[in-house]
């Protein structure tokens, strides 16, 4: 029998509109589908609407044909969606950031400079003068310096452990960056790296450094709430991979971040994460957390993830370090999936040094996470006169007030109040007065780079339509959260405003299975375009915002994102001073940012460019009053 005489047979005995073998799941599982309202009859006056939502053109006689085969599409999703597929589960096509004919290297790690665990240590040796019981100067210092006070047995973990947790306890009420301190599991820990430091056991460069983890990756025994309300309860019986690689390598895990709920922005189920420069303004996010809590000197690294700019932007915003690694070159393991194929987990930490020394312990395979590559991460020198180095020369240009679109006058537009047009207009202007400011310190990086003996090769992005394809996340994302919506429950999160998940979520339903795979096609043809652009250039500068963010997280190519400077009283006022307001960036005395792209798995290279002008600036040396 076809699938409807089959469905048909199933209501006859009892069992409804839902499939067997959905039935059988829906048993083991725990009843979330009954709190699913039932659905509407599909009628050809439906066909009608959704014609034009995908933007086709039916006729009656078309909209009456596809009747049946629509009702039986649907009556299919019913049985997929009784799986209650966890979040966990990827999907079986495995995105791909590689072009046609590109070698990734995987040669071995070269032993000069090696420390006892076999890492290569490329850096200069840090300064530790003056660290040794000054509790601001310690907090703020980097991995690399706490490592050498550890080796030399200056300080122990426990100390450390305890400054930090203490400074985190003095601080979130102010920043509201701590979702969850795991102070038993860090003092066990920290004591554990004591006593092998102590007998020379040492495990590497991060053996007794406390960390924090933004609260997307799983802690055994600890909830992982991923920011959202509706799971500050959630638990998993298993570590997040790099969670246990930090572990392996000695790292002592202090506390778990806050992160925008379900990885959106720096507003969560407890209120919104700030930023240490100004605690009026948020963080911004989704690392919300991580970016704060490095920045106010409160854990020595954290991990954070970037989908499209949730890693680049928090950096920005507090004036810290951070790497979006190559996609496919740190396992996700454990991490809250919101996109499968634009996920990246990667370090936030106060210096490109430090986030070079993470990358050596979290990078590579672990035979679960199908999208991650066994790539070399070869830590080596950088030669400045040898390598090749592009920067984008229009988003160095002086920003200009672009006129408005032609479709720019749509009625929801008029129907805004006066005071709103007013208020919409008032932040365009400080949004291009804030930019035309911030290009001096863009453009002076320029010459920074140059009197390094850096040659600027010129170079252009692709001309693409990188925002119709952009929609690939957040359909990725309302298929992670499939029954969140389905089921109502999306109404707990705290965003609710057009642009929060929940909405994107209900208008990404609406985004066709074709125009998704269409989308994806489109994704080939960026990453060749993409290819093109580096086959000149083994490094671009660019200013952190603007096309090149989601470029290079929709292509797969890594960037350190890097401190640049701090906005001086002749910055242009916010324009909207209002606590945790959209409008409350930037501003007197806040940081600004500068980016490096690489070659897809060119990490380390990349890391050691952006590390030497990092040295040649200091601009990571500022920190905030607190």
């Amino acid at each position: 029998m076809n699938r409807r005489e089959f469905l048909e047979r199933c209501s006859a005995a009892g069992l409804g509109s839902t499939l067997l073998p959905g039935v059988v799941l829906g048993m083991q599982a725990s009843g979330a589908a009954g709190d699913t309202p039932k659905l509407p009859p599909i009628t050809v006056e439906t066909l009608e609407a959704a014609a034009t939502v995908a933007g086709i053109m039916l006729t009656e006689d078309q909209r009456k044909m596809m009747l049946e085969g629509v009702r039986g599409n649907r009556e299919g999703l019913e049985a997929i969606r009784a799986m209650h597929l966890p979040n966990s589960v990827a999907p079986a096509v495995v995105f791909d950031p590689l072009p046609f004919g590109y070698k990734v290297h995987r040669g071995p790690v070269p032993a000069d400079g090696a420390d006892d665990a076999g890492r290569i240590w490329v850096f200069p040796e840090p300064d530790i003068s003056g660290l040794v019981g000054n509790e601001k100067r310690l907090a703020f210092a980097t991995v690399a310096q706490l490592a050498f006070l550890l080796a030399k047995r200056k300080i122990t973990s426990t100390e450390l452990t305890k400054l930090y947790i203490s400074r985190l306890k003095r601080y979130d009420p102010k920043l509201h960056f701590v979702i969850t301190v795991l102070e038993d599991r860090a003092l066990a820990q920290a004591a554990q790296a004591d006593r092998e430091i102590a007998a020379g056991k040492s495990r590497g460069l991060l053996h007794g450094i406390p960390w924090g983890a933004k609260d997307l990756l799983a802690v055994k025994g600890y909830p992982t709430t991923w920011g959202a309300a509706g799971f500050e309860q959630q638990h998993f019986d298993e570590d997040a991979e790099v969670v246990k690689r930090l572990d392996a390598a000695g790292a002592v895990l202090v506390a778990k971040l806050s992160l925008g709920a379900l990885a959106q922005g720096d507003l969560w189920f407890g209120g919104r994460t700030r930023n240490p420069w100004n605690p009026k303004q948020g963080s911004s996010g989704s690392s919300a957390g991580s970016a704060s809590a490095v920045s106010a000197g409160c854990v020595a690294f954290a991990i954070g993830s970037e989908t499209l700019g949730s890693i680049s932007s928090p950096c920005t915003r507090c004036g810290v370090t951070g790497l979006r690694p190559t996609f496919g070159f740190v396992p996700r393991t454990g991490a809250m999936a919101l996109s499968w194929s634009m996920d990246k987990l990667g370090p936030i930490t106060r210096s490109v040094e430090d986030a070079a020394l993470i990358m050596q312990v979290i990078h590579g395979p672990d035979g679960r996470d199908k999208a991650c590559r066994d790539a070399a991460f070869d830590l080596a020198p950088v030669d400045l006169k040898s390598l090749r180095v592009g920067y984008l020369e229009s988003s160095f240009a002086v920003p200009k007030l672009q006129p408005p679109a032609p479709d720019a006058a749509k009625p929801e537009a008029e129907a805004l109040s006066p005071e709103a047009r007013a208020k919409q207009q008032q932040q365009r202007d400080a949004s291009l007065a804030r930019r035309v400011y911030d290009n001096r310190y863009d453009r002076a990086a320029l010459e920074a780079l140059r009197g390094m003996g850096v040659n600027l090769i010129p170079v252009k992005l692709p001309e693409f339509p990188y925002g119709s394809v952009t929609p690939v996340l957040s359909v990725e994302a309302a298929a992670a959260f499939d029954e969140l919506t389905r089921s109502g429950r999306d109404k707990l999160l705290n965003g609710q405003e057009p642009y929060d998940w929940p909405n994107t979520f209900r208008v990404a339903r609406m985004f066709s299975g074709v125009d998704y795979v269409q989308a994806m096609r489109a994704r080939s043809v960026l990453i060749e375009k993409m290819a093109e652009m580096f086959r000149d250039v083994d490094v671009i500068v660019t200013p952190s915002g603007g096309a090149q963010l989601p470029a290079t997280n929709l292509s797969g190519h890594p960037a350190v994102i890097v401190p640049n400077g701090l906005r001086g009283a002749d910055a242009p006022a916010v324009s909207d001073a209002a606590e945790g307001a959209q409008g409350n960036v930037g501003g007197p005395g806040t940081p600004v940012s500068l980016t490096f792209l690489g070659r897809l798995y060119d990490d380390a290279r990349l890391l050691a460019f952006a590390a030497e002008y990092q040295r040649r600036t200091g601009f990571h040396l500022r920190h905030p009053e607190l």
